[in-house]
Parts: structure tokens; sequence; C-alpha cells
């Protein structure tokens, strides 16, 4: 399952679970009538971003400026920044020089941060794009539905595009929520566009989604969905059910460098040379684990150091040698595409490819 010559730790995609990863997504939006606008924050890279939106992706949602700085910079025309910005100087001139570019929209959640971008952006903030966040139960940033036109007014009023209201259902990632989640989203996102619409605003999108709720069927009030991890999937996802083992594209190659037998109260483990550097150390307080392992359903990563980690190993299997080279899903792959410079590609046990993590760091 590891191509020999690939040195641990690695990140490892396998290119035919994207792709049929990135068709699934792409085929199912597609039939319920909406627009997909995948989150590349989770992958950072261009080749996936373009296999996104050759499937069909009306564009792309990213986390920071310099995410869509990258991107753009590969031809991506429609990019939505979706998270509330305030906004200087320094990001304003970068603001103008996107919008130069491609389609830009961006995020706000307050009337002053509306009229400070407006302020900044002076006579250039009509071609830009805004979309007010709601907070539809994640409790994170966002206004409730109610809240939505006191904003609006202040971006209209600094000279800013209104063009809509976005939300982030992050509740559905926890265990039973995923569908709950989705019915708040749908809430909140049509209460927040009525308001719009019925203060004289032009409702051009109502953006959703996530992960765990993206493949929900039903009525949806949203016109677009920005779901991220279902690229690869991880080991939250697994344990959320929202994707099954043989949908994880994405596993780090590492190898058993320490092994344990249970003896003089000792607990059977090995420890592998992939630790939170390259896993990412992410784990909600639902969690089995840091990681699983694909070959090894009960197999659980129970600790990180830096460079290694410790995994309980299960009575029913054998302890493996030490050399041995095992596959691990993380527990959330954002973090993971992070912090690595590039991935290794392959098809049936074969390399086929390097991608180089191109919007890596590009966190402001």
């Amino acid at each position: 399952m590891i191509p020999p010559e690939v040195i641990t730790p690695a990140v490892l995609v396998d290119i035919d679970v994207l792709d049929r990863n990135i068709e699934r997504m792409a085929s199912s939006v597609r039939g319920r009538g909406l627009g997909l606008r995948p989150h590349v924050k989770t992958h950072k890279t261009l080749e996936i971003a373009r296999k996104q939106l050759a499937a069909g992706a009306a564009g792309i949602t990213v986390a920071t400026i310099g995410e869509a700085e990258v991107f753009a910079t590969d031809g991506v025309k429609d990019i939505f920044i979706a998270y509330p910005l305030w906004v200087e100087a320094p990001h304003a001139e970068r603001l103008r020089a996107l919008a130069a570019q491609c389609r830009l929209a961006v995020g706000v959640d307050s009337a002053d941060s509306a009229t400070a971008m407006g302020g900044r952006l002076g006579a250039d903030a009509g071609s830009i794009e805004v979309l007010i966040e709601v907070d539809s139960g994640h409790h994170r940033s966002g206004v409730l539905p109610d809240e939505v036109v006191e904003v609006a007014h202040a971006a209209a009023s600094a000279g800013l595009n209104v063009a809509g209201v976005f939300t982030f259902p992050g509740h559905s990632y926890k265990p039973g929520m995923p569908t709950g989640a989705a019915d708040n989203e749908n809430e909140s996102l049509g209460r927040a566009a009525e308001a719009l619409t019925q203060a004289g605003f032009e409702v051009k999108t109502i953006s959703g989604g996530s992960t765990p709720t993206a493949l929900i069927s039903g009525e949806s009030a949203a016109t677009d969905l920005r779901p991220g991890v279902y690229v690869f999937g991880d080991a939250q996802q697994l344990e959320l059910e929202r994707c099954s083992w043989d949908d994880v594209a994405l596993t780090v190659a590492a190898t058993v460098v320490s092994r344990h037998e249970a003896r003089g109260g000792n607990v059977r483990r090995i420890v592998v040379d992939a630790g939170s550097k390259i896993l990412g150390s992410d784990r909600p307080d639902w969690a089995t684990g840091y990681g699983r392992l694909p070959e090894f359903h009960e197999a659980k990563v129970t600790a990180l150091s830096e460079h290694h980690a410790t995994i309980m190993w299960p009575d029913s299997s054998e302890l493996p040698p030490l050399g041995t080279r095992l596959r691990i899903i993380p527990n959330h792959v954002c973090l993971t595409m992070n912090l690595v410079d590039e991935v290794t590609v392959v098809r049936a046990g074969a390399v086929v490819e390097q991608w180089t993590v191109a919007a890596r760091g590009r966190n402001n």
C-alpha cells in the first residue's frame, strides 16, 4: 500500500479516491439544483482546485486573503473569503488587486467592520461583493437572522455591494448533529434572506454547507454550498459517519519505531515516526483518538508528541514488527495539509505525481 520509495513520514493522496469524492459531491449538489463553491483551505493545492472546477464548481471558498491570492494567480475567477474581515490599509490594497483578477466576495458580520471596509476601499468599495454572516447555531461569528438588515444598511452606506448571506453550520461536527445542524442552517439562511429582501436588497447569494451536512438531501434555502473536507475525508468524518473507510483519500505513511507487548502493567502499543507536526493535534472531546488506521479499524492513535504517535493496538491483531510501514488517517485533515510542503500522489500502490501545497502557510 505504501510505495517503497516513500520516506516516512509522508502524506499520501490516492488519486482515484480523490477523483471519486470530487465527482460524488459535484453530482449530488448539481442534482439538487445548487451551486458548489468548495472550501480549498482543506487542500491548499492548485491541482485539486482545478479538478473541482473541472467537475463543475462555480468558484472556490478560501479562509484568507493570502489563500485567495494563490488561487487567483492560478486563474481562478470566482473566489469567496468566507470569514468576517477587519480591513486595514494593507488589506485594502490586496483586495483591490484581487478584485481586478476575479469576482471577489468577502464576509462581514458587523456594521462597524462593514463601515471600516468601505472606508478603506474608498472608490473601489463597489467592486467587491459582501455577504453577511449569519449565526445558525455554531456560535462563533455571525449575526442573528433578524440583525442582518442593520449590517446590510451599513455596508451599502459604505459603498459596498451587498450580495447576500452565508453561514457555517459548524455545530454539525458533533455526533448526532449533522441533520439538526442542516435544519438550523436552512431556517437561519431563509429568515436572513427574507429579511434582506423585505428591506429592499437583492439577494443573489445564499451560501451554506459543511462536509457533514452537504450530502444531506432535502430542500435547501441555500443557492450554493461550501464543503471542504469531503475531498479527502478524515478520522472525524469517519466517526461522524459522514464518510466510509473507502472514501478516505489522504493518509500519512509512517514506520513502526517502537513496540511494547502488554506486560508489567504496560498497555499493548506501538510508536510510529509521525507526530503532531504532520498529523496535527486537533481532537474534539468526542473523538476516540488523534487518528485511525485504514487497515486496522480497532487501532487508535491515543497520544502525540512532535515527531511520534502512540497507537493502542487491538488484541485481535498481531503487534506489528519494528520497521512495519502503516497508513494513518489524520483526525482533522486540514491541519495536516498546512504542515507539509508537498504530497505524494499514488494510484494502486505506485507513485504518480508530487503536488506542492501551494497555499500552505498563507494564513493572512
